[in-house]
């Protein structure tokens, strides 16, 4: 229901430091993440085509104000790049975090200090690239930081293309879906 009357509205009725349920299913969570318009990605890169720049991309193209963040990037695809979440301006509702774990880590705790309620830890199909830290879900849940660990937003986003969607009916068959 707050997600639909935030999509309606296009605000947020909490407050930046109010927690997200913990009790919310994955499906949930994933409609939750996706009704938002203010969305980081982590992870980009201007000198080679990374998931991350897949990713943001998709997300622009389907109407979402996407921000790029990373430390030494100035601009990506001409928009501009974050150096932090800190950094951006008005800040951003959610964040897709596709980087190596160990940074996982650190980008939760930049989620905690800049209000951002909503964390998508990217997983490529067969876990063969993963941002998943149960270190930094662990963060998450501590915090009140609603997080998906796992899983790729393109299989949910929408326009999914058919690949990415046969991938999440597979993942969802096979059980391989985070829970």
């Amino acid at each position: 229901m707050q997600a639909q009357i935030r999509a309606k509205t296009g605000e947020d009725p909490r407050q930046p430091s109010e927690p997200i349920r913990a009790e919310l299913d994955l499906d949930e969570r994933i409609r939750d993440f996706l009704a938002q318009q203010r969305i980081a990605v982590t992870g980009i890169s201007s000198t080679r085509d990374l998931t991350g720049n897949v990713i943001y991309r998709k997300l622009k193209a389907a109407g979402y104000q996407v921000f790029a963040v990373h430390p030494t990037t100035p601009t990506f695809d001409g928009d501009p790049c974050y150096p932090a979440l800190s950094a951006i301006p008005g800040g951003a509702e959610g964040v897709v975090i596709v980087n190596r774990p160990e940074v996982t880590n650190a980008i939760v705790h930049q989620c905690a200090d800049a209000g951002i309620r909503r964390v998508w830890m990217h997983q490529s199909l067969m876990k063969a690239g993963t941002s998943v830290s149960p270190e930094a879900v662990r963060v998450c849940q501590e915090q009140g930081i609603s997080v998906i660990a796992g899983a790729c937003p393109m299989m949910f986003v929408r326009g999914a293309d058919f690949g990415h969607r046969c991938m999440r009916l597979m993942l969802r068959l096979t059980g391989g879906l985070p829970h």
